[in-house]
């Protein structure tokens, strides 16, 4: 079986291992200090009361006659009264200073502990005298002795009971500030995307967990330096492949005149259309890695109804070439302009594209309506038009790169959709469709989160 320094599950934890580990050490240390503290007590005590016995029984012994002074219950209980008891030489008990001590002469010499009537006693009997054979035994109740062992030790321990809950407290505070510092890191590391990757910085940083940050920000350089190749590779490809395109469009329409026989001119229209594909894919190239290397533009406040128009008046010139209602329907002037704070790019990116989408897509004739609405202190923009729709089954997968619905005649890479979802999460954005409930055709949805 395997050992562990952390647990699992929910206590996989540096600030609980913390803990876990060390409070109850810090128990075990306590209990430990407590029992030797008590012993080492009890040991001192216990020598100083067995020789203050010995010399008041020894005195007394030496001086024959004297009457012991009588004692309260309440004196040897509490306070450790010594017990006085003289013995003649038949054994019997001369003298006492407590009658209510029931315990015998013992037969033998020195010190004793004896249990009597329910209480413990430390005897201390000394031989009997040369002359008058008298024997002396000197008691005190081992209770008494337990109690002030007790007692002293506590006293000893005090400060230490107080450091306990001190020392604890400060070492959650210390485990607390620790994993303060790990979610910082991990704070500033989530804040990493493909357009902003810089290294952690090491200020602040334990030494211990420096190792662990400097390997990140190892990892940071080498996935930026991937993302920037592969940014050079799609532009490189894109404007590559821009050149030749065009030449074959060129040389396409100069072919024209050449085409006379039905058949031709069939093949002629599907050749043109493909290269009229490839060009657009190739754009739309170029806009997904100039968008994703727009990252460096700082966001801003962007008038939001401003930015519509300017996108449709880029895109008037395709509604009219269609044949297209391109329509607008905006709140009153008097309500004041609607902003966001984002990068202006990518809301020009994603705009451009939901319009252009809904612009291609719509048959001739057709209507597109933008819309921005203001909806409980939330600004929202829908592009509705009256096109075919897309089945409900596949809504879920218009997002992914390449995607075409199948059946659609209308020219399009499938990368639209995808730079405009790109682009409107890193605005901040939540990017929907759906189809129309009235009629056919789709809308499309651009609002901010909560």
């Amino acid at each position: 079986m395997k050992w562990r320094v952390f647990p699992t599950g929910r206590m996989c934890s540096l600030r609980r291992a913390l803990l876990l580990w060390l409070v109850p050490l810090f128990l075990v240390v306590g209990s430990v200090a407590a029992a030797l503290a008590y012993w080492s007590y009890a040991q001192m005590v216990g020598a100083f009361m067995d020789d203050q016995m010995q010399q008041l029984a020894g005195a007394i012994a030496a001086n024959q006659g004297v009457q012991p002074m009588p004692q309260t219950t309440e004196r040897i209980q509490k306070w450790g009264a010594y017990v006085v008891q003289v013995y003649g030489a038949d054994g019997h008990l001369r003298a006492s200073s407590s009658a209510q001590v029931k315990v015998g002469l013992l037969p033998q010499e020195g010190f004793h502990d004896v249990a009597e009537g329910g209480a413990r006693w430390r005897v201390y009997t000394v031989p009997a005298a040369a002359a008058h054979g008298e024997r002396v035994q000197v008691l005190q109740s081992a209770g008494f002795r337990d109690t002030l062992a007790a007692e002293r030790a506590g006293a000893a321990l005090a400060p230490v009971l107080l450091l306990l809950p001190l020392s604890l407290f400060i070492l959650w505070c210390l485990a607390r500030a620790m994993s303060h510092a790990l979610r910082d890191i991990a704070r500033q590391a989530a804040q990493q995307d493909e357009h902003h990757i810089s290294e952690l910085p090491l200020q602040g940083v334990p030494q211990e967990i420096a190792p662990l940050v400097l390997s990140f920000n190892s990892l940071l350089r080498r996935l930026g330096e991937a993302f920037a190749t592969q940014r050079r590779f799609v532009q490189d490809a894109a404007h590559e492949l821009r050149t030749p395109i065009a030449a074959i469009a060129l040389q396409l329409e100069n072919m024209r005149q050449d085409v006379q026989c039905d058949a031709a001119a069939g093949r002629y229209a599907h050749l043109q259309a493909g290269v009229r594909r490839a060009q657009r894919l190739v754009e739309q190239l170029l806009r997904l890695s100039r968008q994703e290397a727009a990252g460096a533009d700082g966001p801003a406040i962007v008038d939001l109804q401003a930015q519509l128009r300017e996108s449709m008046n880029t895109l008037i010139g395709l509604a009219d070439q269609r044949n297209i209602d391109l329509g607008f329907v905006g709140p009153a002037p008097a309500s004041g302009p609607l902003t966001l704070h984002c990068v202006p790019g990518d809301l020009r990116s994603l705009l451009d594209n939901l319009i252009e989408n809904a612009l291609r897509y719509t048959p001739t004739g057709g209507v597109v309506d933008v819309r921005l609405l203001q909806e409980q202190g939330r600004v929202a923009v829908e592009v509705v038009d009256t096109g075919p729709g897309i089945p409900q089954e596949l809504l879920p997968r218009v997002f992914d790169r390449f995607f075409r619905v199948p059946g659609t005649n209308a020219e399009g890479s499938g990368l639209g959709l995808a730079i405009a979802q790109a682009a409107a999460q890193r605005c901040g954005l939540a990017l929907t469709l759906r189809n129309r409930a009235d009629r056919s055709g789709l809308v499309a949805r651009v609002e901010a989160l909560a």
